[in-house]
C-alpha cells in the first residue's frame, strides 16, 4: 500500500472532492450535482402494490433514489411491475436493485431498474463464513472466477445505460478478502477495487462506491482509505461516493451514529449521495438525511480565516489511536491519558440542575467549565500556543468561543496539530453558545454529533462540552450519547440494529424494542439485531451477542461471530437471548423502579 496517502487536499479548510458525474436514470450523481438523498423500501419485493406505495411515499418525502431488495431472480422479475406502477403514478424517481449472492437476480433486475447495487463480499460467492487459507495461485483463481461471473453484468449495464454501486460492507467481506486482509478498512477497499478494475477493463465507468460499517470509526477510516487509494490510482479514478453507516439503529442513537459517520466525511468534502439507515419506517430517514446535508453548509468557512497558515495532522487519519495527553484532575475526576472522556457543563446549567444532580444517573455532569481553569486559545495564534506548550504541567485547553467564526472540526484539528501532546483538550460542539430555547433539537443533535464525534474518532478529545443546546438535561444526554455513538465511553447497552428491508425475516422495529426492553439495563453489553444473514455474522464481530433472522419466523442466536442456537421460534427468541446472556455471565437484574 502506498505510504503517502491523502483523502482530501486540505485538512484545515473545506473543499468538496471533485468527481465525475454518473447518471442514475435522470438523476446526476457526483460532479457539480447536489448531494443526493437515498433510502430503501421494506416491503416484500413480490408485493407490487405495497412496494409502489412505499416508493411513492419516499419520493413524496424528498427521497431522490430508492433501493429495493432483489434476493432471487423471481423477486427481481417483479421489479418490472413495481417500476411500471411507479411510472404510471407520474413518479420518475430512479430505482435501484439491491443484490446479494445471486448474479442471475442482478441480470434480471438490470432489465427493469436504473441501477444495480452489488456487494463484492458475496456477489457470486457461495459464502459459508469459513476460514480457509488461500495461496497466491488460489487467490488468483478466485479473482478469475469473479471476473467470469461479474463481466456479463458489467456488459449488460453498459449496454442498457444502467448505473452500478460497488458497495462493500464491513459485515460481509468474502473469505478470500478476510484471509488476506482481515475485516479491516484495507480489506474493504481492496474488495471494491477488485470489482472496479473488472468494470474499467470493459470501459464501464457509470458506477460509484460505498464502504459501509456499523462502527463509525471503521466506516470513516474505510472511506478515507478508499478515496486516498482512488486518488493514488490516477485522476480518472474519480468516481462518486455513496455514504452510510449501516445498522445505525433507531431514535437518537441511530441519528447520532449516522451524523458522526456521514457528517464527518461530508465536512471533509467526501460524499455525493447518502442514506441514513434507521430501524424505523423509511420515510423518517429522509428528513434526517436532508438535515445532515443542509448542516454541511455551516460546517466550514469559504476560506481559511488566517490565510495559508497550516499545521500537520496530529494523528493518522487511516488508523485510530487516542492522542497521548497527560493525566490531570478536575473536580475529583481524572482526565487525559487513557482516562474516561469527561462531560462538562456550564455554571448556568449546573445551577439549574443542582437540586437533582444526585438523581441524574447516567447523565450526571462531571465538571463546570467556568470553574476548571480551562485555557482558551485561538488555533491560528501560534505564539499563544507556544506559551502554553512551554508549561510543563498539563493544562486543559480548548478553542476560544467566537474564534474567527471558525469551523469546529478544522479549528480543533489545527489546535491539536500545534498544541503539545501532553495538554488535554476539551471539545465543544459549537463555538457559538446557543441562547435559543426554541432551536430545532435535530439540527443541534446532528451538528454536535458531527463535530465532536468526528474529532473523537480521530483520537482528539479528553472532555466534551455541549453549548448548542440550551436545555440542561437534554444537553447532558446528548453529550453522553455522542460518546457512546463514537465508541468513546460506553455507559449503556449498545445496539447494532439494521434497517428493515424486503429480506428481513421478522418485524425489526417491534423486535428491536422488545430486545431493548429486556436488555436495556446491561451497561457495556453490545447486542446486534439483524434481519437476515447478509451482514449478520460480520457485524457480530463487534457485538457480544447477536439476534439474527435465519428463516421466516425462526431466529439464530450468536455469541460474537459464532452461531450457537438455531431455528428458535420468534416468540421465544428474546427469552432465549436473555438466557444466553446469563450463560455467559453478562447478565445483571434490572434495578427496581422507585416510584416518586
Amino acid at each position: 500500500m502506498p505510504t503517502e496517502l491523502h483523502y482530501c487536499p486540505d485538512y484545515f479548510a473545506y473543499s468538496r472532492r471533485k468527481t465525475r458525474e454518473i447518471m442514475v436514470g435522470n438523476v446526476g450523481v457526483g460532479g457539480d450535482n447536489p448531494i443526493r438523498v437515498q433510502s430503501m423500501i421494506t416491503s416484500d419485493t413480490r408485493d407490487t402494490e405495497a412496494c409502489v406505495k412505499q416508493v411513492l411515499d419516499l419520493a413524496e418525502a424528498g427521497c431522490e433514489i430508492v433501493r429495493i431488495t432483489a434476493q432471487t431472480k423471481k423477486y427481481a422479475a417483479n421489479l418490472e411491475n413495481i417500476r411500471d406502477g411507479v411510472r404510471a403514478a407520474g413518479c420518475d424517481v430512479p430505482l435501484v436493485a439491491d443484490i446479494h449472492f445471486k448474479p442471475d437476480a442482478a441480470f434480471e433486475a438490470a432489465k427493469w431498474v436504473e441501477k444495480i447495487r452489488v456487494n463484492p463480499g458475496n456477489y457470486a460467492d457461495k459464502k459459508k463464513f469459513e476460514i480457509r487459507e488461500y495461496s497466491d495461485e488460489q487467490y488468483a483463481e478466485e479473482l478469475d472466477r469473479i471476473r467470469e461471473d461479474f463481466t456479463p453484468l458489467v456488459e449488460l449495464c453498459k449496454e442498457l445505460g444502467r448505473a452500478m454501486r460497488i458497495g462493500t460492507n464491513h459485515g460481509s467481506l468474502s473469505d478470500r478478502i478476510m484471509n488476506r486482509y482481515g475485516d479491516t478498512p484495507l480489506g474493504m477497499v481492496e474488495s471494491a477495487l477488485e470489482f472496479a478494475r473488472i468494470a474499467r477493463d470493459h470501459d464501464y465507468h457509470n458506477f460509484c462506491f460505498s464502504m459501509k460499517a456499523s462502527n463509525p470509526k471503521v466506516m470513516i477510516e474505510a472511506y478515507r482509505l478508499l478515496v486516498a487509494r482512488l486518488d493514488h490510482e490516477g485522476p480518472d479514478w474519480n468516481y462518486p461516493i455513496h455514504l452510510g453507516v449501516t445498522e445505525a439503529g433507531d431514535g437518537e442513537d441511530g441519528r447520532i451514529k449516522s451524523a458522526i459517520g456521514i457528517g464527518s466525511l461530508l465536512a471533509d468534502g467526501v460524499g455525493d449521495t447518502i442514506r441514513v439507515s434507521l430501524t424505523e419506517d423509511a420515510v423518517y430517514e429522509i428528513p434526517v438525511a436532508q438535515a445532515i446535508v443542509a448542516s454541511i453548509e455551516n460546517s466550514h468557512l469559504s476560506d481559511d480565516p488566517a490565510g495559508s497558515q497550516r499545521g500537520t495532522l496530529s494523528y493518522d487519519p487511516f488508523s485510530y489511536e487516542r492522542r497521548h495527553s497527560h493525566e490531570m484532575k478536575i473536580n475529583g475526576h481524572k482526565l487525559g491519558a487513557s482516562n474516561t472522556i469527561r462531560v462538562f457543563t456550564s455554571r448556568k446549567k449546573w445551577d439549574a440542575l443542582a437540586h437533582k444532580i444526585d438523581k441524574l444517573g447516567d447523565f450526571t455532569p462531571e465538571a463546570v467549565a467556568e470553574d476548571s481553569n480551562i485555557i482558551e486559545l485561538d488555533p491560528w495564534d501560534t505564539a499563544s500556543i507556544q506559551e502554553v506548550n512551554a508549561m510543563r504541567e498539563p493544562q486543559l485547553v480548548t478553542v476560544k468561543d467566537g474564534c474567527h467564526n471558525a469551523a469546529v472540526i478544522h479549528a480543533f484539528r489545527l489546535l491539536a496539530s500545534k498544541l503539545s501532546a501532553h495538554h488535554p483538550i476539551l471539545l465543544k460542539d459549537t463555538l457559538e453558545p446557543s441562547t435559543d430555547a426554541g432551536k430545532d433539537f435535530l439540527d443541534t443533535l446532528l451538528i454536535a454529533s458531527r463535530n465532536i464525534g468526528s474529532l473523537l474518532c480521530d483520537g482528539i478529545g479528553d472532555a466534551i462540552l455541549i453549548q448548542g443546546e440550551e436545555a440542561p438535561g437534554q444537553s447532558l444526554r446528548l453529550a453522553y450519547n455522542i460518546l457512546q455513538g463514537a465508541g468513546s465511553r460506553i455507559f449503556k447497552t449498545d445496539y447494532v440494529a439494521c434497517p428493515s428491508c424486503g429480506r428481513t425475516l421478522f418485524n425489526l422495529q417491534e423486535t428491536t424494542q422488545k430486545v431493548r426492553a429486556a436488555t436495556g439495563h446491561l451497561k457495556g453489553v453490545r447486542i446486534a439485531i439483524m434481519g437476515c444473514i447478509v451482514n449478520g455474522p460480520g457485524e457480530m464481530a463487534d457485538a457480544d451477542f447477536g439476534y439474527v433472522g435465519g428463516a421466516p419466523g425462526k431466529i439464530n442466536l450468536y455469541v460474537g461471530k459464532q452461531a450457537v442456537k438455531f431455528n428458535i421460534p420468534e416468540q421465544e427468541a428474546v427469552d432465549r437471548l436473555t438466557d444466553l446472556i446469563r450463560e455467559h455471565d453478562k447478565w445483571i437484574d434490572a434495578p427496581a423502579v422507585v416510584s416518586s
